[in-house]
């Protein structure tokens, strides 16, 4: 307890790490935000909830001011300018217009329009909707059916949505699959173990630092065993990361993205961090200056990086059961769901037993220099 509590008050008077752990916010609101933009982006309805759309002006030629096309346009709800020529509009694509719509000389419909902008795919999108009603409705008339019976075709089913047990609704920032699939899928697990990346300077610290003050061997010498003391170190670190990662649960939960068990995902939590904390002391019983423990440490962020959240962006049924033991996918099914399957708690063993091993060796690895210097 006394070099815990030792370790405690030096974490807590270094500033840049408490620094850190204020930066971490900033982090989380611009993680959450840029999802939030990306989702609204890729979705007309959000687009026209927000207002966004109106921002979407496309050019057209004067003389089709009267045009079916300009009433399915602005259906749409994309806000149209008009030029005496296409000709006369081609300068302004890309800066005050997204696309530039004409028909040919043969009546079809042709689209300029600016791929690089970033409300593109949705443009592109809610043209081909006004596009596509447009020549229907010119086959159909052309066919012999008139503006009525054009409309009943255009639109066979009217869809009433009635809400079920609203009660129970989660108080999700956006009703969008987008936005639900890259925010559990990606950003939640990042968010959570960002803490324990982060404290890799503290980590580094704890065994090398004390080489660098010429205090080593005199924390070799005190009476206690080298279990005693790994955990004497160790428990700070690991308690401070946990403590960031359930207080950024509940950060997530006040911005509207609800997280689910959090218990179990504490848990999950914690042998991730004694693996990760216990791989970062390791790494500093091995070198004798702090710029190689980071150095080594970058390694080690650069590889866990590759293993946790690859996994989560490939879609492999092969390689499916073996992505189900990844912590950060098992994080993603904790997360996400109120309900757990049974199956997931066997899940969790392997990276409790993996965490154990390191954590063993660790300690081995610390009595063997021990012994060396005493």
């Amino acid at each position: 307890m006394a070099l815990a509590l030792k370790e405690s008050r030096d974490i807590l008077q270094n500033k840049i790490y408490l620094l850190v752990v204020f930066v971490q916010i900033f982090i989380i609101i611009g993680a959450v935000g840029l999802v939030v933009v990306a989702a609204v982006a890729s979705d007309p309805a959000l687009m026209d909830q927000s207002g966004i759309s109106s921002a979407l002006t496309v050019g057209l030629p004067e003389d089709l001011k009267e045009s079916s096309l300009v009433k399915y346009l602005e259906e749409e709800r994309i806000t149209l300018k008009y030029y005496n020529t296409t000709e006369d509009a081609k300068p302004f694509l890309g800066d005050e217009l997204v696309a530039i719509i004409d028909l040919s000389d043969t009546g079809k419909v042709v689209v300029q329009i600016d791929n690089s902008n970033v409300f593109y795919p949705v443009t592109s999108s809610k043209i081909n909707n006004a596009v596509n009603n447009y020549n229907t409705e010119k086959t159909l008339k052309k066919a012999g059916f008139n503006e009525s019976q054009v409309k009943v075709i255009q639109n066979p089913v009217n869809f009433r949505i009635v809400k079920i047990n609203q009660d129970k609704q989660a108080p999700l920032i956006l009703d969008n699959a987008y936005f639900v699939e890259l925010i559990y899928g990606f950003i939640i697990p990042f968010i959570l173990l960002l803490p324990f990346f982060l404290a890799s300077n503290i980590v580094t610290d704890t065994v090398v630092g004390e080489k660098e003050r010429k205090t080593f061997e005199v924390l070799l010498m005190t009476p206690m065993s080298s279990y005693m003391v790994i955990i004497g170190k160790t428990l700070p670190i690991l308690l401070f990361s946990l403590i960031q990662s359930l207080a950024w649960m509940g950060f997530l939960n006040l911005l509207k993205v609800p997280i689910y068990n959090p218990f179990l995902l504490g848990l999950v939590l914690f042998f991730i961090g004694l693996g990760f904390i216990g791989l970062g002391i390791f790494i500093s019983m091995l070198v004798d200056s702090t710029k190689e423990a980071n150095s080594a440490i970058t390694l080690l962020l650069v590889f866990a990086t590759f293993i946790l959240f690859v996994p989560l962006f490939v879609k492999s049924d092969i390689f499916q059961g073996v992505f189900n033991f990844i912590p950060t996918v098992l994080m993603v099914k904790i997360a996400s769901s109120p309900n757990i399957k049974p199956e997931t708690m066997f899940y969790i063993i392997p990276t409790l037993i993996i965490s154990l091993i390191i954590f063993v060796a660790t300690v081995r690895s610390f009595k063997h220099e021990r012994a060396i210097r005493l």
